[in-house]
């Protein structure tokens, strides 16, 4: 039985511009494979600067009138959206599986934390009207909300949905013409929301679509028409883009990378905690900045790492665990695993070789998980993302150990305490460096309208890439002054 639904041809990808789809002249195409079987599933153009330069310019056109429509209408054609993406949700969630790796129900739940994005873009047009008060006699000031004009994100292939809407609901909501560089590993996805977007009635130019690769990237960083620009990667190209990007007077916010923690200590609940960390270190195969890949194992808490390791043993290539999304995540993995054996670490639980059962699968690109014990913080697994279902375990004597450990991290996505002590909870809540805490949550992925975003090496640039924060990273605020007549009474602006 097949675990994930695929294509029944290969998709030929084209570019979204001025509301047609189009194929980008004399630029080579890349194949997309999917990471389940290694099977061709689609072709991707690898747009250049002039393809870039003409969707930047029918977004410059629709983002004039775009801009000037009123908050409501926008937000009646992003209702419009969602309720095609919830009628196409299963197709959405198999396509998005098929590209990236996921299993159809990570794909799926992808999807939903999309929508509520949407959701908190929607409820816009109640919370969101500017402010106006009378600050003298006669005198009043107010702000209003103006749109930057052609603004664009970069997305990265572990998540081909949910990252995606994290950005362009909002910023077309908000007024924006937007352009979508996704990446090339997982065009599929991006494409089948542009047919959603076409079909909820957005005017041409509103929202484009762009393959590409580092070109693609370069050209929308260079463009002087492109207001902002949000990246989600890695985090050398994190901070590549931001300096670029940034050089060329544009307005930035680029998140990068992780290397979580998880604290667990000896009080922790036997029954929640070893599932929540087995959850986080394996779903979507480890492949998300929200990956716990470090647990600080303070004091004598073996019967926790032992369940640990059974529960992870009994989890199933394909159906209880995806895919990783090339071959060469799989040999950087293996050769990480190998080292840290090398320098000592022990591993407990063995991923490397383990697939699904079958024929269709032999050639994907599967690592089962795998834990490692006895790794010190200076060992390469202990500090380097590695994105694959992969746990270190660094043992710690004292709390005090295990928050020095997350503080010299050069990240600071997320961290979480297992604790059945509040005191416990709270000195970690107040000591750690991470942007993102949890407690007793394995994957501290805060909802809407709680903003998304790190510290450290994990965020580059002010402000988070959803939530209230977000609005202010796509828009501007222009202030108003108005007086009508003269006053009687004196003050600062007689």
């Amino acid at each position: 039985m097949s675990l994930v639904r695929f294509p029944e041809s290969v998709v030929s990808c084209r570019n979204l511009v001025g509301g047609e789809w189009v194929q980008p002249a004399e630029v080579p195409t890349q194949e997309v494979r999917s990471p389940y079987t290694g099977e061709v599933i689609g072709r991707v153009p690898l747009t250049t600067a002039s393809g870039v330069a003409q969707a930047v310019e029918a977004a410059k056109v629709a983002a004039h009138d775009w801009g000037l429509t009123p908050l409501r209408e926008r937000t009646q054609r992003l209702q419009a959206f969602r309720e095609l993406m919830d009628t196409h949700l299963a197709r959405l969630a198999n396509l998005a599986a098929s590209e990236s790796g996921k299993t159809v129900a990570e794909a799926r739940a992808g999807l939903l934390k999309g929508m509520e994005v949407c959701d908190f873009a929607l409820s816009l047009q109640n919370l969101d009207g500017g402010a106006s008060m009378e600050v003298s006699r006669g005198v009043t000031c107010e702000y209003r909300r103006a749109p930057l004009g052609v603004v664009a994100g970069i997305t990265p292939f572990n998540f081909p949905a949910m990252v995606p809407l994290w950005l362009f609901p909002i910023a077309v909501t908000l007024g924006n013409a937007f352009i979508l560089k996704p990446s090339e590993k997982v065009p599929l996805t991006a494409c089948a929301l542009g047919e959603l977007m076409v079909a909820a009635g957005y005017p041409p130019g509103v929202f484009s679509l762009v393959h590409g690769a580092k070109d693609a990237v370069d050209a929308l960083v260079e463009h002087p028409d492109v207001k902002a620009l949000a990246f989600v990667g890695s985090s050398p190209v994190a901070r590549h883009l931001y300096a670029e990007a940034s050089r060329h007077g544009k307005r930035v916010l680029a998140l990068g990378g992780a290397k979580n923690h998880l604290i667990v200590v000896p009080d922790a609940d036997p029954q929640l905690t070893p599932q929540a960390v087995v959850d986080s270190f394996t779903g979507c195969a480890g492949q998300r900045c929200m990956a716990a890949s470090v647990m600080l194992a303070v004091g004598d808490v073996q019967p926790l790492v032992d369940d640990i390791v059974r529960r992870a043993s009994r989890l199933e290539p394909g159906p209880g665990m995806g895919a990783l999304i090339d071959r060469g995540a799989v040999d950087r993995l293996e050769t990480a695993i190998a080292k840290a054996k090398a320098d000592g670490a022990r591993v407990l639980l063995d991923g490397r070789g383990v697939r699904p059962s079958g024929e269709a699968y032999a050639n994907g690109h599967w690592l089962g998980p795998t834990v490692l014990d006895g790794v010190r913080p200076d060992m390469e697994v202990a500090w380097r993302e590695l994105f694959g279902p992969v746990l270190s375990i660094v043992r710690v004597t004292t709390l005090s150990a295990a928050l020095k450990v997350e503080n010299a991290s050069a990240y600071g996505n997320a961290v979480s305490i297992f604790t059945t002590r509040g005191a416990v909870a709270q000195t970690v809540v107040e000591g750690a460096k991470a942007g993102m805490v949890g407690v007793n949550v394995g994957v501290p992925v805060p909802r809407e309208p709680f903003s998304f975003g790190g510290t450290g090496e994990s965020k580059f640039g002010h402000g988070d890439i959803t939530g209230p924060s977000s609005l202010d990273f796509w828009s501007h605020l222009k202030k108003v002054t108005r007086k009508w007549s003269a006053g009687t009474d004196g003050s600062w602006m007689s």
